[in-house]
């Protein structure tokens, strides 16, 4: 029974205004953070360079899981320098959202993930295709392959959710997602 004062008018207005408050919140953050709740999500990353892999439920419907984060981020290290940085879990949320998009599952060859600034400047000096001042030194980043799937369609999907950034390299076969402003590039 509902107090005297809270009636079933009342309620369904009340119902009525949150609801149409729901697309005024529905901005990129907001957006990702609705997202993040609902089933388990579960990831596989293949590091390339070290030979890794990390299968883990990345979050639990309700929240990113910690140790799960913890074994993602030691995996993402930068390979040189073995340095660990914090990874963004929407980078997470972008991959799995890309891989159901594309019908696989989050099974993904990892080509770059975290670059200390050490590593990202001597590969900037040594190629015009690495940002001075790239998402990867922010854990903002990554570089990756879609097991089953084609960069290409990776690429198109990725477009399509606009979440990001989204770099297409065909001659190395790989795309790069990023958590930073919407923009694209081929390299």
């Amino acid at each position: 029974m509902l107090p005297r004062y809270l009636t079933r008018r009342r309620l369904l207005g009340a119902s009525l205004a949150a609801a149409a408050a729901v697309p005024a919140l529905l901005r990129p953050g907001a957006a990702l953070a609705a997202e993040m709740i609902g089933p388990q999500r579960w990831i596989e990353l293949a590091n390339t360079h070290t030979g890794e892999t990390v299968s883990v439920a990345w979050h639990d419907g309700l929240r990113p899981v910690a140790a799960a984060l913890a074994r993602l981020e030691h995996l993402l290290r930068d390979h040189r320098s073995n340095e660990q940085h914090p990874i963004d879990p929407g980078l997470y949320a972008q991959l799995t959202a890309v891989a159901e998009a594309a019908g696989r599952d989050a099974r993904f060859d990892v080509i770059s993930g975290y670059r200390s600034p050490a590593t990202n400047a001597k590969l900037a000096a040594a190629s015009s295709g690495v940002a001075r001042r790239s998402l990867h030194m922010d854990g903002r980043a990554i570089d990756i392959r879609l097991k089953g799937a084609s960069c290409a369609s990776v690429r198109d999907l990725a477009l399509a959710m606009a979440r990001g950034g989204v770099g297409f390299y065909r001659k190395s076969d790989f795309v790069h997602l990023d958590t930073g402003r919407v923009r694209s590039w081929q390299g």
